[in-house]
């Protein structure tokens, strides 16, 4: 199986030819220089870009458990059409993935997927750490600091113990960082069809006190810490002047207080939607490389699910699909660099979470690769998009789609002709 890319443009602009053999980047070289093997696959990339598959490093696939919001074929589909060609699995399904026994469930359901994946294991008064870290985990987390989806949501004395063990297992802490002893009770007594109240009951200043609380435990256990979806530029701050990792959510690059009118109890989320201030700010430390990651939370939800009271309904917005998609646009219009880009969603966390073979266009790397033009938008729609959930908080937003993407040198999305098509179940665990 071999396929040459010809006069494709990477993302720092250099036109090259790239030649895919088997599952592997074979080649990389000055556009022209390379002529087909017999058989093989030509795709000529005039004025279009080739970047290395972006690597997803939060969604909730929700399965087992919750296979009627998303299941790892569904959620595969909805990767594989957004230019994500890995996901890294949360460990709140049910049961929670804090075992061994659970990682191997997990592991055998993630044979569905189109795209590669990793487990992360969790942190419950439950746990199992010694099978737990027996597994090929991706990392330690999302550990959560407070309750969300799944009510995970651990004390302070099991926290550093967990922290401690990660440290000796070399493995990294992926913490949701938010301190529910400052969270605003009198929030609580506005209407459930207030959906902003749930921003103002989970205050920014949680967020950023849970920040500092995490990175001081990680240092006492030098360990690697990584703030999961930061919402704040007091954490993501913090997390930097600690020489931590943190990443960012497309719905908190995007969205805002003032977007909450419109999308109501649809646009819940932990942490929630901050202010437009705090929103521009997050974006400031996205664009200058002080934030590492962009990766999703993609956490979907029924919309029946979704459209109760603001007290009632659960947590969460969709998001793989749309990630890169949207980061690309904002390429287009000049916001963001796209060499930016591709280390946000690719280079950074294949560096952070070492998985070496992913996040780059260069000989020897997986053939995890990712076509796309810019000359061709189209608007965000639910309908359109492949999640269970049928759903988006970006409804009609310009973004710039794939059209083609490899995972590990098999299509996995191939949307150039009248009908996209999509490929095989070829996932693998990344920490084979």
């Amino acid at each position: 199986m071999s396929t040459l890319f010809t006069n494709a443009t990477l993302a720092d602009g250099r036109v090259r030819d790239v030649l895919v053999e088997g599952e592997t980047i074979a080649r990389v070289t000055e556009a022209g220089t390379l002529a087909p093997a017999d058989g093989a696959d030509v795709i000529d990339c005039d004025e279009k870009y080739l970047l290395p598959g972006a690597i997803d490093a939060h969604v909730h696939f929700r399965e087992p458990g919750f296979a009627h919001k998303e299941d790892w074929h569904t959620g595969s589909r909805s990767a594989a059409a957004g230019g994500v060609t890995t996901v890294v699995d949360q460990p709140n399904t049910d049961p929670p993935t804090v075992t061994g026994a659970a990682v191997d469930e997990k592991a055998d359901l993630a044979a569905k997927s189109l795209v590669d994946f990793g487990i992360n294991g969790g942190v419950t008064a439950d746990w199992d750490p010694d099978s737990l870290f027996e597994r090929p985990l991706f990392a330690l987390g999302e550990v959560f600091l407070a309750d969300s989806t799944g009510d995970m949501g651990i004390e302070a004395d099991l926290f550093a113990d967990a922290v401690a063990r990660a440290a000796t297992e070399d493995t990294v802490v992926t913490v949701h960082a938010e301190d529910a002893d400052l969270f605003d009770q009198s929030a609580t007594e506005r209407a459930g069809d207030d959906a902003d109240a749930w921003s103002a009951y989970r205050t920014a200043e949680a967020e950023a006190a849970a920040v500092e609380r995490a990175l001081d435990v990680g240092a006492d256990s030098d360990a690697d810490i990584h703030i999961a979806h930061t919402s704040t530029p007091e954490g993501v701050d913090a997390a930097s002047d600690a020489g931590a990792t943190c990443e960012v959510t497309p719905h908190h690059l995007f969205l805002s207080r003032e977007d909450i009118g419109e999308l109501g109890t649809f646009g819940r989320m932990n942490p929630p939607l901050r202010s437009e201030e705090r929103r521009n700010a997050v974006f400031e430390r996205v664009a200058d490389g002080t934030v590492d990651i962009v990766a999703t939370d993609h956490a979907p939800h029924t919309r029946a699910e979704k459209d109760a009271s603001v007290w009632e309904a659960p947590s969460g917005v969709p998001g793989v699909e749309t990630m890169l998609p949207l980061l690309l646009q904002e390429v287009r219009e000049g916001a963001l660099d796209l060499e930016r880009v591709r280390d946000l969603v690719a280079a950074n966390p294949a560096a952070i979470f070492d998985v070496p073979g992913k996040g780059r266009v260069a000989e020897g790397a997986d053939a995890d690769l990712v076509l796309v033009d810019f000359d061709s938008t189209r608007e965000i729609r639910g309908a359109d998009l492949h999640s269970k959930c049928g759903w988006t908080p970006f409804e009609g937003r310009e973004a710039v789609f794939p059209e083609l993407t490899l995972v590990r040198g098999h299509v996995a999305y191939d949307a150039r002709a009248d009908d996209e098509a999509f490929g095989d179940a070829v996932g693998e665990n990344v920490r084979r």
